[in-house]
């Protein structure tokens, strides 16, 4: 740097007000720190203070033009009104990127997998630092919109495959255990039917036969590949720990662990079970069944005395001293249809493994019996070669989730493991809560569910 440089320099910074000189000191220390959270274990990433100067100069000296078009405020009115507004939404749209990204977003509870524990309509606010906040696989991808632009804005993907970043995990202050409720990317979401959301594509071509899925887009739509970020956001309860060993008996879980015997999961009251409900001709009201506690959604007749509804067993007990009740029994667990990994045991919904849940690092003998089991975890989560009779060594931790709405929830037993890859992070709180059933002015907003915590 010439003199005359050194001279502009030294005039330029003596001129910063002292506003100035503040602002540059607070995004200085935050852009630091954010640089050394990320680079944590990965000290290449460093690499990324390079552009600290950049961030001070935007409040201090200014040699890059930042905001040129201010100058134009009265010479040019309409450029600056213009440039004032792309200014804004430029900065709107990486600061929500940045938030999404590395510290929260928002989540709206779509389906009744959690009822009564999370309930549909619930907006709950998600920490991704809990768990460690993952580096994005698709950085470049528009925010707030999960894969798909809404058809309003003519639809397709919201993001570019290329760049593809590798799989890291900043540090959190915790790790999904059992009895967490999780947000994380769909498992089997890496391929999807544009026409068919659920169940999945790999669920389609074990009833349908591949060859009809392939080919029949009229009922099937395109077929799709989604990266591990793009994949939907799904939302269940940790039931199981990389190292347990889990069953479901009855539709009780229990896990095993190295150092201790089965252990049924604790009792939890929002947990429900599907329950036919035959009456002596008597006819459920729509208030009698609100009051219940049975959305409108859930109810279902299915003969000219027998209804199909979601029970607590604090619901079951209530509805079973009606004296019009002639029966109730808990939903044939052949009503769920086949299980993980399909075509490969006799379990059901209701009865279940035992399964094992690999840790990372924990190399495992494959034989006949537990290929099935992790064969998909070596070909799409961790692209890596398995077969019979050889050790298999894990990349990865691996989750089992489930919905306390057992037999409304699509989860674990119907498409298996969850790797840590997928976890997005921890609901904290419910801040908006809205019943669809009832009108804006006669009970839409739940008043007693804000701010209630979302991982109980």
């Amino acid at each position: 740097m010439d003199k005359q440089s050194t001279n502009t320099l030294k005039e330029k910074l003596a001129s910063v007000p002292r506003s100035g000189r503040i602002r540059a000191a607070v995004w200085g220390l935050l852009y630091v720190l954010f640089v050394l959270w990320v680079a944590w274990g990965d000290w290449a990433s460093l690499g990324w203070l390079a552009l600290l100067p950049l961030v001070l100069d935007a409040f201090t000296t200014k040699f890059i033009p930042w905001s040129w078009w201010r100058k134009y405020k009265q010479t040019n009115p309409l450029l600056y009104t213009v440039c004032s507004w792309v200014d804004a939404l430029v900065f709107a749209l990486v600061a929500v990127y940045f938030i999404n990204l590395y510290f929260f977003q928002n989540y709206q509870i779509p389906s009744s997998s959690l009822e009564k524990s999370l309930r549909v309509g619930d907006f709950l606010f998600v920490s991704k630092m809990s768990y460690g906040a993952r580096v994005p696989n698709t950085p470049l991808s528009m925010p707030l919109v999960q894969h798909t632009f809404p058809a309003l804005l003519g639809g397709g993907k919201s993001y570019i495959d290329r760049p593809q970043w590798a799989y890291k995990r900043l540090r959190g202050w915790d790790h999904p255990a059992k009895g967490d409720i999780v947000v994380f990317n769909f498992p089997a979401g890496d391929t999807v039917c544009s026409m068919v959301s659920n169940p999945d594509f790999y669920t389609l071509c074990y009833y349908y036969g591949r060859q009809q899925v392939l080919h029949h887009k009229e009922a099937f739509g395109d077929i799709l590949v989604r990266p591990v970020d793009r994949r939907e956001n799904y939302v269940k309860r940790c039931v199981g720990e990389p190292g347990d060993s889990l069953k479901v008996v009855d539709n009780v879980v229990y896990t095993r662990t190295a150092t201790t015997d089965w252990q049924p999961e604790p009792s939890r009251e929002g947990v429900q079970l599907n329950y036919l409900v035959q009456t002596d001709g008597y006819v459920f009201s729509d208030r009698y069944l609100t009051k219940l506690g049975i959305n409108r959604d859930d109810r279902q007749r299915v003969g000219d005395c027998v209804w199909h509804f979601p029970l607590t067993e604090a619901m079951r007990l209530e509805l079973a001293a009606n004296p019009h009740i002639v029966q109730m029994e808990v939903e044939s667990p052949e009503a769920a249809g086949a299980v993980y990994p399909l075509g490969h045991n006799d379990w059901s919904r209701d009865n279940y493994g035992p399964i094992y849940l690999p840790c990372k690092g924990e190399t495992l003998q494959i034989s006949d019996e537990n290929y099935h089991i992790y064969k998909r975890i070596a070909w799409a989560y961790e692209h890596q070669p398995m077969k019979v009779g050889q050790p298999y060594t894990f990349r990865m931790d691996y989750f089992w989730m489930m919905g306390d709405n057992r037999h409304n929830s699509a989860d674990s037993r119907a498409w298996g493991f969850v790797p840590e890859d997928h976890i997005v992070g921890r609901p904290v709180f419910i801040w908006l809560s809205l019943e669809k059933d009832m009108p804006w002015f006669g009970g839409r907003i739940r008043w007693n569910r804000l701010g209630k915590p979302a991982a109980k």
